[in-house]
């Protein structure tokens, strides 16, 4: 089947002051078609995030990178965030076909780089590439899927979109160990290669080639170069606060470099023609609030979830693949919540009061988390997980949906960048606060617990503040005991051998006194996430409800003035 084509609704003459319409309807079988094309791409980036994870330890050995480890991570996030906000706007120019096969195809050659590389250096440059792919894979097909399907009919198909990224982190780590441990860990790369060309071949046959009419197909070199040179030291920053002070210069220092430039930035695009993140985006209130929302929600679970796994290997004694299975109730949670969140919106056309419901839940399933001790039976931890998977679920779903109804067509992609963009800031800022914490909390509480549970077992004072004296004066290394495997053999290791004699009865207790204090460091890292999530809740209560169009037929001219209701027909505004 050949790619349908829409037929313009404008003649040459009146196109410049036309809004430019979305393409005709398509045939219900080729759409379909196109949307699983679709649903493979995300998945792609999706699996990507987790299968590759579990591999690090091994490529890590293979190629002698342990100096290297952290920029493999850090190149990919650099790439594929900055990348976003571009796919975004090329696509509201060119048409979504040529951008979301460009990214898919960069997306394959570098996971075919990567799966060749012979030693680090290569593996950081491949994942650079891959992941200037990876940028626009989330926003295009997001974009996409508003040019194919209805706002209203959008909320079950941005459901399956939630669901795809739990499917991902379900089957990412088990397929990602079982490669590396059966096959090699080249193929956790090569995996990619076989469904991303499946999602190109659909893509290319039935992906609509319209031409858009009424839009200046000008590049934005200038905001491009400087939106780059901003968050590049933003986000290498960021990265670095896992293990530097604040205030060091790789860390503060870059941040504040990067937050100048983001100055000049805006500077930069309140001027530009076509700018590539329109500023008066941000005064349709809608928008903004949503924007807000979403941050401080990805801001909020990203930084608290990505501890769990630890606690389950550290202190519960899972292992790697273990502790990924742990997690399914938070995934079973977050597909169910996606899935029946979506299929609500799109049977009622209501977001409101469910989306700050689930925020609320989100938030209390973290407060619960907040009571997490060395002692806590990984059941009740399930059910606490479950609720905050059925908290975040929606939030996945269903700000994509209210931020494509209430902005113009034309500005679709701009707006659906934008929406990931924030969402990856958030979480990526979130992370880190979150890691600076809990560091912070595990030395300070450490003493304390292992005193403790010196004391029930019945250790002399004078000998407890000697050791808790060698903790507190850095003779334990803290990071390394945190980290999987027999923490008891690494503290005698770590001890001067005239003290190993005295403190080796003593070890189980020291044991469960350091349990207890990673406990409390992860558990403390959460009252942030519960301050973020009820400051979204907030914000999303200040939300009109504007009641989601059941067309794909763009706005009036007068409409698009709105800043409340750009992208609504007139009588789809809300009343209040």
């Amino acid at each position: 089947m050949e790619p349908i084509p829409a037929t313009p609704r404008t003649t040459d003459s009146t196109a410049a002051a036309a809004i430019p319409a979305p393409p005709i309807a398509i045939d219900p079988r080729a759409r379909a078609e196109i949307l699983v094309a679709i649903l493979l791409a995300l998945f792609l980036s999706a699996l990507d995030q987790t299968i590759v994870g579990t591999a690090m330890p091994t490529i890590v050995t293979d190629l002698s990178g342990n100096a290297l480890y952290t920029w493999v991570v850090t190149i990919y996030l650099l790439t594929s965030t900055i990348t976003g906000p571009i796919y975004g706007k090329l696509s509201d120019q060119f048409g979504r076909r040529k951008p979301l096969m460009f990214g898919v195809t960069l997306f394959l050659i570098g996971s075919f780089l990567c799966g060749l590389a012979h030693d680090m250096n290569q593996l950081i440059l491949f994942r650079g590439i891959q992941g200037l792919g990876a940028g626009g894979l989330m926003v295009t097909t997001m974009a996409a899927v508003g040019d194919l399907v209805s706002p209203r009919e959008r909320g079950k198909f941005q459901g399956l979109f939630g669901a795809v990224f739990g499917i991902s982190a379900l089957i990412g780590p088990a397929l990602g160990g079982f490669l590396t441990d059966q096959v090699s860990w080249h193929w956790v790369f090569f995996v990619n290669i076989p469904i991303g060309i499946v999602a190109l071949a659909i893509m290319y046959r039935l992906l609509p080639r319209h031409q858009r009419t009424g839009v200046t197909r000008t590049i934005d070199y200038l905001g491009v170069a400087v939106f780059s040179a901003a968050m590049i030291p933003i986000l290498i920053g960021i990265t670095n606060s896992q293990f530097h002070d604040f205030m060091d210069p790789w860390v503060g220092g870059l941040i504040v470099v990067g937050l100048v430039l983001a100055g000049v930035f805006v500077w930069v695009e309140s001027r530009a023609k076509e700018p590539i993140m329109p500023l008066d985006l941000f005064r349709n209130r809608t928008y903004s609030v949503s924007i807000l929302a979403a941050f401080l929600a990805s801001f909020g679970f990203f930084g608290a979830i990505i501890f769990l796994p630890r606690w389950y290997q550290v202190v519960n004694g899972s292992t790697a693949t273990e502790s990924g299975y742990q997690l399914l109730p938070l995934l079973g949670g977050l597909i169910l919540g996606s899935i029946l969140s979506g299929q609500f919106v799109s049977r009622t056309g209501r977001y409101k009061w469910l989306t700050v419901g689930a925020l609320v839940l989100l938030s209390g399933s973290l407060l619960l988390m907040t009571g997490l001790h060395a002692d806590t039976p990984p059941q009740l931890l399930w059910v606490w997980q479950f609720l905050a998977g059925l908290g975040i679920g929606p939030s996945l779903a269903v700000f994509t949906i209210i931020v494509q109804n209430s902005v113009p067509w034309q500005k679709l992609g701009a707006a659906t960048s934008g929406l990931t963009f924030f969402r990856q800031i958030g979480g990526t800022i979130g992370l880190a606060l979150a890691g600076a914490i809990f560091g912070a909390t595990l030395q300070s509480q450490a003493p304390v617990q292992i005193s403790a549970e010196l004391v029930r077992a019945g250790v002399p004072q004078p000998q407890i503040d000697q050791i808790a004296g060698q903790i507190s004066g850095g003779a334990l290394n803290l990071d390394d005991l945190s980290a999987v495997g027999d923490m008891g053999a690494r503290i005698l290791a770590q001890l001067p051998e005239a003290a190993r004699a005295l403190v080796e009865p003593l070890v189980p207790a020291i044991v469960d006194g350091i349990h207890e204090a990673f406990s409390l460091a992860i558990a403390n890292t959460l009252w942030l996430s519960v301050a973020a999530t009820l400051i979204a809740a907030a914000a999303v209560l200040t939300l009109r409800e504007v009641p989601l169009r059941t067309t794909l037929r763009s706005e009036s001219p007068a409409a698009a003035a709105s800043p409340d209701s750009a992208g609504l027909p007139a009588t789809d505004q809300a009343t209040g």
